[in-house]
């Protein structure tokens, strides 16, 4: 719900800058939770109808910035969110939404994934801290090392 408040309330009519994968398909998949509710809620009580009407007019000016600045992330200029408007070529579109964003600047702004692009786990180890094992006695124990004896 973060992602879609931040592109709600933080980047409504923002068409500058990156919008990384996971910002643009959380954003998507609570727009279609929403629609959907809307439209259950709809079908049972007329007046959800034209609070939904509202809603999707609300939203089109986010959703539409979004999506130019996913376009952005992978270094395409936001024109490019026409070609949803020719059928079959519109495929294309969805494909260039799910690739990986350029890693670092490119033309449209900073990575929005900087901090994470060096290493994702760097500061999670998810069996706690293990101790290195003590010295051992006993020698090589690998079965397949050579033995000199």
């Amino acid at each position: 719900m973060e992602w879609f408040l931040k592109v709600v309330r933080d980047n409504y009519a923002n068409f500058d800058g990156r919008a990384r994968r996971k910002e643009y398909w959380m954003f998507a998949l609570f727009n279609f939770i929403i629609s959907c509710i809307l439209g259950i809620l709809a079908y049972i009580a007329n007046v959800f109808y034209y609070l939904s009407i509202i809603v999707s007019l609300a939203l089109i000016i986010p959703s539409i910035a979004v999506a130019v600045r996913r376009l952005h992330d992978i270094n395409k200029s936001g024109w490019m969110i026409l070609l949803c408007l020719i059928p079959f070529v519109n495929f294309y579109l969805i494909y260039l939404f799910f690739l990986e964003g350029d890693k670092g600047p490119n033309e449209y702004g900073e990575d929005p994934k900087a901090d994470e692009n060096d290493n994702p786990f760097a500061d999670q180890n998810p069996f706690g801290h293990i101790p290195p094992p003590p010295p051992s006695d006993r020698g090589n124990n690998d079965p397949f090392a050579s033995h000199n004896s």
